[in-house]
């Protein structure tokens, strides 16, 4: 690949391109997560302080770098600013980093096992990905709900990325790509659907958010069929070790309701970075490849 930068420069410079870009989408996540719940513009007006809602200056606003700066404070009224805040700013960075190690023209090794992909087009559409996760996730911790434009936004987003980008289902004809977009969606739908409904019917009242139920559509409408068994099935193993963990903890009760969207979300994400090489795994262990 022909760049300016000499090849052994290039590759580690996108990376922390690739870090700040996404400490910036993580910046405005936050915008995101607080203000789409109460049904206000993520535009306007611009960043202010929520407690004495004088404006956020652009040098008081930089990902990561200001938050430390201010020592984890409002600079006019000094009341303290969830730690929460650089979190997600780092932990979208990251992400972000992680998604973009995938790439490698020449499909060699990538670090830390990740999966690797040959289409840049790809790791923008992962980006993408990983902004609904990330909104979805923190959003439902906060109010138990799954903002719509996450889940019906992802719904159609992922048919019309995998129309433009069939490689997210492995397939090369924008065609294959819209059949196992909306076979993923339906079967992603579908079995959660079947799920809320068998456990409403067993237990008698709401086991699952319909929330989740469109999340999982979009998941499968972005990575299709093969992803949606394998992210319930981790959201499955992860959801219930932290519930058990705090009930044992004595910080919830046995009938206390927690948010399933993280763990979809934390499966989802699984699947993004190693999913495909883990399914090959898998099936490989349930039939042996023959000598």
């Amino acid at each position: 690949m022909t760049t300016i930068l000499p090849d052994h420069l290039w590759y580690p410079f996108m990376g922390a391109l690739s870090f700040c870009w996404g400490a910036c989408i993580g910046s405005f996540l936050n915008v995101c997560i607080y203000r789409i719940p109460k049904d206000e513009s993520v535009v306007h007006p611009g960043s202010h302080c929520p407690a004495c809602n004088v404006p956020i200056t652009w040098y008081q606003n930089i990902p990561l770098f200001s938050w430390l700066a201010l020592r984890g404070r409002c600079a006019h009224c000094k009341v303290r600013i969830s730690p929460r805040y650089i979190g997600v700013e780092f932990l979208t960075a990251c992400l972000f980093l992680l998604a973009w190690l995938k790439f490698d023209v020449y499909v060699g090794p990538r670090p830390l096992g990740l999966d690797p992909v040959t289409s840049l087009p790809l790791i923008l559409v992962y980006w993408l990905i990983i902004m609904g996760l990330v909104l979805g996730t923190f959003v439902d911790f906060d109010h138990m709900i799954i903002p719509d434009r996450v889940t019906l936004g992802g719904m159609i987003l992922g048919v019309m990325a995998s129309v433009l980008v069939p490689a997210l289902h492995g397939q090369t004809s924008w065609l294959s790509g819209f059949i196992q977009s909306l076979i993923g969606l339906a079967v992603g739908f579908g079995s959660l659907w079947a799920v809320a409904v068998l456990g409403e019917f067993a237990f008698k009242k709401e086991a699952m958010g319909f929330g989740d139920v469109k999340l999982m559509g979009a998941i499968g409408a972005f990575f299709g069929w093969q992803a949606i068994l394998f992210t319930i099935i981790v959201a499955s193993f992860a959801g219930t070790f932290v519930g058990v963990s705090l009930i044992l903890a004595r910080k919830k009760e046995m009938q206390s309701r927690i948010p399933f969207g993280p763990y979809l979300s934390l499966g989802t994400l699984v699947w993004l970075y190693w999913g495909p090489r883990l399914w090959e795994m898998y099936i490989n262990l349930l039939i042996p490849t023959a000598i």
